[in-house]
């Protein structure tokens, strides 16, 4: 396991009108649902509230990329989101690429045996474990973090 950095880590689905939380343990083991956050002004002041309540290492905040692999207006959003949070917490956050975790999320659930309807309270949680999972996993088994960090001075926004 050389090269796995150790510490708790928080997963982001960002979404139009809800934000996912997912944590991993220390060991990066295993990834669990923390809650699903509306998405509001108050947004980054709750994940604030959860980095001070877990202390992660960092964030893993899902780039939602097309297919191809280019950016769209969601991808903007979550850069934005993203390089938000990282300010007002100060704590690092990675951008993973998350194409298949919303897909993978909807397939878990509904072979579960939860409807559509009923999981929409809880698939952002459940996309936001898929895509942390899969940045611990990359992690493990390259021995690099999964995805791009943020730098804190790359991107000033006034809306912060």
């Amino acid at each position: 396991m050389s090269g796995f950095r150790r510490g708790t880590r928080l997963g982001i689905d960002v979404g139009k009108a809800r934000v996912g939380v997912a944590r991993c343990d220390p060991d990066g083991m295993l990834a669990v649902p923390v809650e699903t956050v509306p998405r509001s002004q108050t947004s980054i002041d709750r994940l604030a509230e959860l980095a001070r309540e877990w202390e992660p290492l960092e964030f893993v905040v899902g780039l939602p990329v097309n297919m191809r692999g280019e950016d769209t207006a969601s991808t903007t959003d979550a850069r934005e989101f993203a390089g938000q949070l990282a300010k007002r917490t100060g704590i690092s956050v990675r951008l993973v690429d998350e194409r298949l975790s919303t897909v993978s999320a909807h397939a878990a659930l509904r072979s579960s045996g939860r409807s559509q309807k009923n999981s929409r309270s809880i698939v952002d949680q459940v996309a936001a474990v898929v895509l942390l999972q899969q940045a611990v996993d990359t992690e493990k088994s390259t021995g690099n973090p999964a995805g791009v960090l943020i730098e804190l001075d790359e991107e000033p926004s006034d809306d912060a």
